[in-house]
Formats: C-alpha cells, sequence, structure tokens
C-alpha cells in the first residue's frame, strides 16, 4: 500500500515522458547534467549502467524503462542523485523541474488509468493547477533494481 502524505511537503520535480514527476527533498542529493555511462553486461533492463561521480561508482536506473514508458530518442538524460540502501544511485530522468511546494489537501490516490508499474511506484498524486504532479517513491523504485 502506499503511504500518502498528511503534511504539505517540499518536492523536487522532474519530467519522464511528458509526466511530471515529484520526490521529497530530503531524499535528493544533486542533480546532474548528462554524464558518460560505462554500460554493465547482464544487468536489468532498468540499469543503463554505471557513472563515475567524483570517484564513487553509482548505478545509473531508466525510469522511463522502470516505468515502462517507452524509450527517449537521443535526448541526454538527466541524472537526480538519491541516497539508497547501499549509497548513491543515479535516476535517469528526461529534464529537471522546479522545487514546490505541496499541500496534502491537493493529494489523491495514483489513478486507475495509469500503467501497473508506474502505478506501483507512484506513492500518490497531487492536483497543481495545470497538471498532476505525480510523488515516485523513491525507496520502492531503487530497491527492486539493486
Amino acid at each position: 500500500m502506499n503511504r500518502v502524505p498528511t503534511d504539505d511537503q517540499q518536492l523536487c520535480t522532474f519530467f519522464v515522458a511528458g509526466r511530471t514527476f515529484g520526490a521529497e527533498v530530503s531524499a535528493m542529493r544533486e542533480v546532474l547534467t548528462a554524464q558518460r555511462l560505462t554500460r554493465v553486461p547482464l544487468a536489468p533492463r532498468q540499469v543503463r549502467g554505471l557513472i563515475n561521480l567524483r570517484g564513487q561508482i553509482v548505478t545509473a536506473i531508466d525510469l522511463r524503462e522502470r516505468l515502462g514508458f517507452p524509450p527517449c530518442d537521443g535526448q541526454k538524460a538527466m541524472n537526480v542523485i538519491v541516497e539508497g540502501d547501499d549509497g548513491l544511485v543515479s535516476l535517469l530522468v528526461d529534464e529537471i523541474g522546479d522545487v514546490v511546494v505541496v499541500s496534502a489537501n491537493d493529494v489523491e490516490p495514483p489513478p486507475d488509468t495509469m500503467g501497473e508499474t508506474a502505478r506501483d511506484l507512484v506513492r500518490c498524486v497531487y492536483k497543481l493547477e495545470d497538471k498532476l504532479l505525480l510523488l515516485l517513491d523513491i525507496e520502492k523504485t531503487i530497491a527492486e533494481v539493486e
């Protein structure tokens, strides 16, 4: 069952396949432009490769693949660095957004029209003025790949 936030919170937003996602600011470590990836033979499809982050090897997870969306055509992915149980992980996203404050009054469960894989990784949805913001469950997203 997804944990639905009960308080207002700050979310860092990013875009994947034309959808707006968010993650709690406290889960974020940093955001980087496209990095050189080293492929990992026999790795799951979601693992796009490894990046060298100031001497630390970090696994890069393709969020498009992880969420069940079609691959991106040639666009360089941005890196959202988050902390997992086994260290840092990079989530590859299409674009970085802003930090927004969301209200617990605007929260709803993930819609049934969302694909099963994505719905399982989205904790809840916030209705913003001009779009929906999908709150990604970072722990679940990276735990099942690690």
